[in-house]
């Protein structure tokens, strides 16, 4: 959810001259996502494309984290030519067997399982919450702001938690689909990821891909976790300012005059978008 940006305070620390554009991703927050077709990497970026196109949004840095690093990865893809860059945190990047990521299996009792997710699974995610979330911030504490600002509630909600299980499900596969590709990514890459990360294996996905990506940075955070952008917000909106100021300095050489936008919305030279994923 945007909320999980939000808590983590990146969304105001980028500061003026910037305008910065979060979304929900489908099924997550407020968005919603209709069953019987497939949301994989690819198509939500192409979701996210037409979202950038509706609201005049034209090259953005995108900051994308764990599992929307994937969505980043696809949309610069896709269309690399209309994204600026991106800051990509503690991704998934590469196939690698997880225990507990298999699909669901298919029940005879439809009516039944809805009943299960509506009434008891809820009960039962929110006894383990505390203890999620604490794994995935370890070992760095659950910060204040976190607790204070984003809505576990929300986030145990049997929609979004099947939103859940649905990603986990086809996170292999989707990473498969997109490692051969990595090579082709034009746009410039800045990774970040946690020295301590108990969710994702930083030497296997970020180390790995910084090595694949010869043009790309890597800033490994010491005694960081998953939750990299809440452990080191200023780094994140270090890595978004200097992509864009690298990015202004190549336009200035080249002697393109680019149109950018101001976070009010108005018009003004020198400003850029920033849009999350998460």
């Amino acid at each position: 959810m945007i909320g999980d940006f939000v808590s983590s305070g990146i969304t105001e620390r980028v500061g003026a001259g910037y305008r910065v554009v979060a979304f929900d991703r489908p099924g997550f927050g407020y968005s919603e996502r209709p069953r019987g077709r497939r949301w994989g990497p690819l198509e939500q970026a192409k979701l996210l494309l037409r979202a950038f196109q509706l609201l005049d949004i034209e090259q953005p840095i995108v900051v994308g984290h764990s599992w929307g690093t994937l969505v980043a990865l696809a949309l610069a893809l896709e269309s690399g030519h209309k994204v600026a860059g991106l800051v990509l945190l503690s991704g998934y990047y590469y196939p690698m067997p997880r225990a507990g990521a298999r699909p669901p299996a298919a029940s005879p009792f439809p009516l039944m399982d809805n009943v299960l997710w509506q009434t008891v699974m809820p009960f039962v995610w929110r006894l383990t919450a505390a203890g999620a979330v604490q794994r995935i911030f370890a070992p760095c504490p659950v910060p204040e702001r976190f607790k204070q600002t984003y809505s576990i509630s929300h986030a145990l909600r049997p929609s979004q938690m099947r939103a859940v299980q649905e990603e986990a499900a086809m996170l292999t596969e989707a990473a498969n689909s997109l490692c051969e590709f990595y090579k082709e990514v034009s746009v410039p890459v800045r990774l970040m990821a946690g020295s301590d990360d108990r969710i994702v294996e930083t030497d296997k996905h970020s180390a790995r891909l910084h090595w694949e990506l010869g043009g790309s940075t890597f800033r490994l955070v010491p005694r960081c976790g998953h939750m990299v952008h809440h452990a080191a917000p200023d780094e994140v909106v270090r890595a978004i300012r200097e992509m864009r100021e690298a990015r202004m300095t190549r336009a200035k050489r080249a002697g393109v005059q680019r149109r950018w936008l101001f976070i009010d919305g108005d018009a003004k030279d020198g400003d850029r978008l920033v849009a999350a994923v998460h």
